[in-house]
């Protein structure tokens, strides 16, 4: 079975989002991948608080792909100000990266927040030195704004290796309909 279903994350799924975002940015489990930030950034990458709190917010939804009942990535998407969404908390299992299933996960996110906030922009930041992860997504549309903002130290998210991450505002237009 090689299709990939998407569905809206339940605070039921957290542990095995908890498990699958760790998993695909940090530690040895993120090395069978492309994603890893484990030489970047020691520790979580997401807690279980934070969690619940994108998945209660108003205007906020996570989305799970699925390959039977196997999760293979997820997203978090939300409206930001005007007709801007945001996405981030993108995981695709390492050890099924490089396969077109990030992609999918990308299109889907995009495809939802039009639908539901009627969204022409997306942006979303990423770590300035993550040089072939800007690239998947200049390749699929998105562009460097020129904004750069701190990478602020925070345990929730992990503890820096390096004292000169920072991160990239990156934004692409949607399109309706």
């Amino acid at each position: 079975m090689n299709t990939l279903t998407f569905r809206r994350a339940t605070n039921d799924d957290i542990p095995a989002l908890l498990e699958l975002v760790t998993n695909a940015y940090r530690g040895e489990a993120s090395r069978a991948g492309w994603t890893t930030e484990a030489d970047l950034i020691d520790g979580q990458r997401i807690d279980a608080d934070l969690l619940h709190a994108d998945l209660d917010r108003r205007n906020s939804l996570v989305i799970l792909a699925e390959r039977g009942v196997d999760l293979v990535g997820c997203a978090h998407i939300a409206k930001d100000l005007g007709d801007t969404a945001y996405f981030g908390m993108f995981a695709v299992r390492p050890t099924g990266q490089s396969q077109g299933d990030g992609t999918r996960i990308l299109v889907e996110a995009e495809r939802l927040a039009v639908a539901e906030w009627g969204s022409t922009v997306m942006i979303m930041t990423v770590i300035g030195l993550r040089d072939a992860l800007i690239a998947f997504y200049e390749r699929r549309g998105y562009r460097r704004t020129g904004v750069r903002k701190p990478f602020h130290v925070d345990t929730r998210f992990g503890v820096p290796r390096r004292d000169d991450l920072h991160l990239e505002v990156l934004e692409k237009g949607l399109r309706r309909g």
